[in-house]
């Protein structure tokens, strides 16, 4: 099947890689997955990674959706609290940027996200608070809450893994649960793709 979707669209690349990996991508639907969502042990440990997630360095945080801008836009005054100064400061000159084709949260001196904040030395999403104390009906962007779980797109979504040295806590607590990567992202994986669709992902790989 994987080979079939990877000639119909002429993916040169593609079909040298992929067919190296048949036995680790499964379709779900017209989705394809990466079993190592199903076999990795995952669960955030954030005593010890300190809401890394939050803080990764890089230029720019989390991926966007399109139809996500104008649902953060709506919900910023009920998120501003939460924040300190600076990152309001930031905030109100823009949230995102539009780069490498894609809409991109922006972070602060290359490293916090925008909504990030600090509670007990642990940095959380100030769009997540709100959405817990009942604020707002908006929790956070989708490519956050599927964490560490990413989506390629090569025609249809892909998801895999993604793997950060500030989340080995989490491998170790993971484990400690038996919980998998998949059932760790149940609640965003349903959000995204219905409660349906993943019980079939979970029938696929046995579990």
């Amino acid at each position: 099947m994987i080979k079939l979707f990877i000639s119909a669209r002429n993916c040169y690349l593609c079909s040298k890689i992929i067919p190296m990996l048949e036995n680790k991508l499964f379709f779900v639907d017209n989705i394809i997955v990466n079993r190592e969502i199903s076999d990795i042990f995952f669960c955030c440990d954030l005593s010890k990674c300190k809401g890394a997630c939050c803080t990764l360095e890089s230029e720019f945080g989390a991926p966007l959706r399109k139809e996500e801008i104008e649902k953060i836009a709506e919900v910023i005054p009920e998120v501003l609290e939460y924040l300190s100064p600076d990152h309001q400061e930031a905030v109100g000159k823009g949230f995102f940027d539009f780069k490498y084709e894609e809409y991109l949260v922006k972070s602060i001196n290359n490293k916090a996200c925008v909504f990030a904040f600090f509670e007990n030395g642990i940095a959380k999403c100030a769009l997540e608070k709100a959405y817990f104390e009942k604020n707002t009906s908006f929790r956070k962007p989708i490519s956050c809450h599927l964490f560490p779980i990413r989506i390629s797109n090569f025609g249809t979504d892909v998801l895999r893994y993604e793997r950060f040295s500030e989340c080995s806590p989490a491998l170790e607590y993971g484990k400690q649960l038996k919980l998998s990567i998949m059932e760790f992202c149940k609640e965003a994986l349903v959000r995204i793709y219905g409660v349906e669709w993943f019980n079939k992902m979970k029938s696929i790989f046995g579990k």
